[in-house]
């Protein structure tokens, strides 16, 4: 063994397929990835990855390039792939009707009223095609089955391509596609439930039932994710037949992670405890830990579609994570927030590969 190399390293058909050490993939962050932790986690051996939900393609080119900066390690790209549920116009008196039940958050925050934007969230094709042309060793995509062109001109490029499934048929569906590499994510994970085949809450597998389950019915690489933060959660994933495993919330409480001071803090206390699963903040399903803008917006019953709600609050979201506001934040996480225990990347991934 050299002496860059992890004692707990294992070298696994996953590994080998990107050229990494060690068998952990960051979770990829949607508003809150940082190139700092993306970098440490590759350095660190495992796949870092970046969430570009919102990104145009100026934004990629940008984080692509500080990346290559921070770290000379494979890292993935992660983008959502558009699959119909989306609501991409909306009459104008629904616009004003949906920003008037937000409108005291915005008076909270001191912040003006937003006016309709001409489109809720980037052109896919434009970021799909400037993640390509930024090179990374992997894109990976969430809420669907990337395009056959896509995949076919990702790995022309030399680019790995990492699907993500919350059901069998999903993975199947996904490997189908040609994808190199499924990620199985169990309902118990943070954020949100990258459901696309059928409606999330009607595909709330648990990721000791799921992972298994895939790893029977595809024959690429498996990366488990959903509720594993420590040696035994990478140990068990590893013994249901995972090639790999997936981790967002023990990542994203490190000072290296882009969640604010206060975020983090929510993470390792005590109302971490307890998630549900909302639409309220962004119109699709997601697993957080609740507080007061989830509990009143789920009282009004009235939530806009998809992206249209997450544009909404998301031009505010930002100013309370700024002021430490957790009432008026996503606070997003796992379901085994309650194992946490470190501090930095580094630290959790000693933690994990404690479990090989």
């Amino acid at each position: 063994m050299t002496a860059h190399q992890h004692p707990a390293e294992s070298s696994n058909r996953f590994t080998r397929l990107l050229g990494i050490d060690v068998p952990v993939v960051l979770g990829p962050f949607g508003g809150v990835s940082s190139v700092a932790l993306t970098a440490a986690v590759s350095d660190g051996g495992g796949l870092g990855s970046f969430g570009l939900y919102g990104y145009d393609a100026a934004a990629i080119h940008k984080t692509a390039a500080q990346l290559r900066e921070a770290t000379a390690k494979p890292f993935a790209l992660n983008m959502w792939v558009p699959n119909g549920t989306e609501t991409t116009t909306l009459p104008p008196e629904d616009f004003e009707r949906y920003t008037a039940i937000l409108k005291p958050y915005f008076d909270e925050l001191g912040l003006p009223y937003p006016e309709m934007p001409a489109r809720y969230m980037p052109d896919y094709g434009e970021q799909v095609e400037a993640a390509l042309e930024a090179r990374p060793a992997v894109v990976s995509f969430v809420f669907g089955v990337p395009g056959p062109d896509v995949v076919e001109e990702a790995h022309r490029r030399g680019i790995k391509v990492v699907g993500t499934a919350t059901t069998v048929a999903e993975a199947v569906a996904l490997e189908a596609g040609g994808v190199d590499a499924v990620v199985a994510t169990g309902m118990e994970a943070g954020g949100h439930r990258v459901s696309f085949l059928k409606p999330a809450e009607e595909s709330l597998v648990g990721t000791f039932a799921l992972v298994p389950q895939v790893a029977d019915a595809v024959s690429v690489p498996v990366i488990a994710a959903g509720g594993i933060a420590d040696r035994r959660g990478f140990a068990a994933a590893m013994a249901l037949g995972a090639d790999a495993v997936q981790v967002g919330t023990a990542f994203l409480a490190t000072r290296e992670s882009a969640a604010v001071p206060a975020y983090r803090e929510v993470l390792h206390g005590p109302a971490a405890a307890h998630t549900v699963l909302t639409r309220a903040l962004s119109g699709r399903l997601a697993r957080g830990i609740p507080n007061r803008i989830i509990a009143e917006l789920e009282e009004t019953g009235e939530v806009a579609p998809f992206p249209v709600q997450n544009w909404l609050t998301g031009r505010f979201r930002p100013q309370a994570a700024a002021q430490g506001n957790t009432d008026l934040m996503s606070l997003w996480a796992g379901q085994s927030a309650p194992l946490l225990r470190h501090h930095t990347a580094a630290e959790v991934l000693a933690e994990l590969l404690a479990g090989a």
